[in-house]
């Protein structure tokens, strides 16, 4: 094959990138990044292989990944398919005995798998694990106020086997690390008396990050990030301009228990929340190794210049 003026230039763009990506390699040598995996980019073939390689790179790059992954629209068609119904209030499924063995089947189960598969298939080396796996969440009960519409009195709404991480141990994490592993977690908690619980996603990553002491949580979305009033994706916010965007209105719906996700994330002591689009072609390593970032980075006030 006879190489041209052109293809020589596409091999030098190439080369250009990875050295401008070197001083970023050189941050996150070391570091462990959690990285929440969901929304339609899961239900995606290409995508989900995209994502495997780019997790295959940042382990070869020493950089320590840990996936956390989702997947309500899995649980809902089986849920479905078996009969059962489903339920959500404030983007949280209601969870009955019923309901949450089907929830740990699937996350547990075949999604899990999936992902340690695809990872494995693009080189790496993955293993699957479960919140309940060496008592890595331990989780309890999540009880929601509502107000009632017509008497604006609060009354706790108890959503089931619905559940808040109270501990996390993350020895096991730790271990599958130092060997060479990339874990990959399925959000499902495990009570004081051993009972299952359903866990979000995004809180899961959040509890996990915190307690690695992660350099990095990522939470990836089908959406490009926080907006503003004007519909711009907002690239850089501290913990206080979440609060005021909150406040405003602007930031409302499924991005409050994300937004919040981080700034429990941050107050644990990772280094700084990103919520970005993962359906973004190598969403990750945009965020992890350019200049430019991907999404909306959420850090600690003092490190914002």
């Amino acid at each position: 094959m006879i190489e041209t003026r052109s293809s020589n230039r596409d091999w030098v763009a190439t080369a250009r990138t990875l050295s401008e990506a070197l001083p970023f390699l050189q941050r996150y040598d070391g570091k462990t990044v959690v990285i929440k995996f969901g929304g339609n980019a899961m239900g995606d073939p290409g995508l989900m292989e995209r994502f495997a390689r780019d997790i295959v790179l940042m382990r070869q790059c020493n950089v320590q990944p840990v996936v956390v992954h989702g997947g309500g629209p899995q649980i809902n068609a089986m849920l479905k398919k078996l009969g059962l119904g489903h339920e959500f209030v404030g983007g949280l499924r209601v969870t009955d005995q019923a309901t949450v063995e089907v929830v740990e089947m699937v996350l547990a189960g075949a999604i899990n798998k999936e992902i340690v598969t695809a990872i494995n298939q693009a080189g790496g080396h993955a293993v699957g694990i479960s919140g309940k796996d060496a008592n890595l969440i331990v989780a309890e009960k999540l009880l929601r106020k509502v107000k009632d519409p017509d008497s604006h009195i609060e009354q706790v709404l108890d959503l089931g086997f619905v559940g808040q991480p109270v501990a996390v141990h993350p020895k096991v994490l730790d271990t599958a690390i130092k060997g060479g592993l990339i874990p990959v977690v399925a959000p499902v908690g495990v009570g004081r008396k051993g009972e299952t619980y359903n866990i979000n996603g995004d809180t899961a990553a959040g509890a996990i990050a915190a307690a690695l002491k992660a350099e990095r949580l990522l939470l990836l979305t089908d959406i490009e990030g926080v907006k503003d009033e004007n519909g711009q994706v907002l690239t850089d916010l501290t913990p206080d301009d979440v609060v005021s965007l909150t406040e405003r209105g602007v930031i409302s719906g499924g991005m409050i228990p994300k937004t919040q996700t981080t700034l429990d994330a941050i107050r644990g002591g990772v280094g700084a929340a990103v919520i970005l689009d993962g359906r973004a072609p190598h969403a990750v390593l945009l965020e992890l190794f350019t200049p430019h970032g991907a999404g909306t980075m959420v850090r600690p006030t003092v490190q914002k210049a």
